[in-house]
């Protein structure tokens, strides 16, 4: 093996392994954060409900797009909260004030993705019953 294959083997296992500290990041969360088990409670609820009121592709677009920014500000919002831990274990404002910027992200992704939901889902109910 030359040099060159060799750098090639190690971006290769690089790259695996980047796959592999995304994992655990998952299984963290997934594991650890109860907004994170809400939310994605949230989102099989609304995959359910567009299967059953057969979204059309338009809209799977949209409605995956909103879960996957929410449950992806909910993983950032925990690694903020877990570095701003890691800098001070004491009470300081300004890490108080950059958690709750980073929860109030999720905060307003999460009510945006339920008048979204309400868009995309109202219409097909209320036809139901009309």
């Amino acid at each position: 093996m030359d040099l060159k294959e060799l750098r090639q083997s190690s971006k290769i296992r690089q790259f695996a392994a980047s796959f592999l500290f995304a994992g655990n990041g998952l299984k963290y969360v997934m594991k650890h954060e109860r907004n994170f088990k809400f939310h994605i409670g949230a989102s099989i609820i609304a995959i359910i409900l567009g299967t059953l009121l057969s979204l059309e592709k338009w809209e799977w677009l949209i409605l995956l797009l909103t879960i996957s920014g929410v449950l992806s500000l909910e993983i950032i919002n925990t690694a903020i909260e877990k570095t701003v831990d890691l800098v001070t274990e004491e009470y300081h404002p300004t890490a108080k004030m950059a958690k709750d910027l980073a929860a109030g992200a999720v905060l307003l992704a999460a009510i945006f993705s339920v008048i979204i939901g309400c868009i995309l889902f109202l219409p097909k109910i209320a036809h139901f019953f009309l």
